[in-house]
């Protein structure tokens, strides 16, 4: 059988879960993820994850925060007055908005809180600072050599 490496282009079905079992993604409900291995295309840990599997193997990983998007940064958090947003916004906690960074370019960010005066944004991943939990299952994988190594 072949195995995957660095370099092949695969095709994956995956799950993801929160550690509470909360699915955040899946791909069966519609088109597999197609990347190739080691090019950073997907996060670490599920790169990491698929090496070495076979066509039609399945298995179960836990990817720690450091391997999936990364620690949550305080840093990244932000209270805004409201007199700077838009007239017709009606800010809710959980609201995603688009805003620009200092050298213009525009980012997503989530509304954390809400108050009469301002609101609190959060620039992190959503996922940031949690492990997660993959089931993957490999379709297929295409590489240059044509054999596993």
């Amino acid at each position: 059988m072949v195995q995957t490496k660095s370099g092949d282009r695969v095709k994956i079905h995956y799950t993801g879960k929160l550690e509470d079992g909360t699915i955040f993604a899946d791909s069966k409900k519609g088109e597999p993820l197609e990347f190739t291995l080691g090019a950073g295309q997907v996060i670490p840990g599920v790169d990491e994850a698929v090496h070495g599997m076979e066509p039609g193997q399945s298995k179960k990983v836990t990817v720690p925060s450091d391997k999936a998007y990364g620690p949550r940064q305080e840093g990244l958090t932000q209270d805004i007055p409201k007199d700077q947003l838009p007239e017709e916004m009606q800010p809710q906690v959980g609201q995603r908005m688009k805003v620009d960074r200092p050298n213009g370019e525009p980012m997503v960010v989530s509304i954390t809180a809400v108050s009469d005066s301002n609101i609190t944004i959060d620039a992190n991943h959503p996922l940031a600072g949690k492990d997660l939990d993959f089931e993957l299952e490999l379709l297929e994988v295409s590489g240059t050599s044509g054999e596993g190594g």
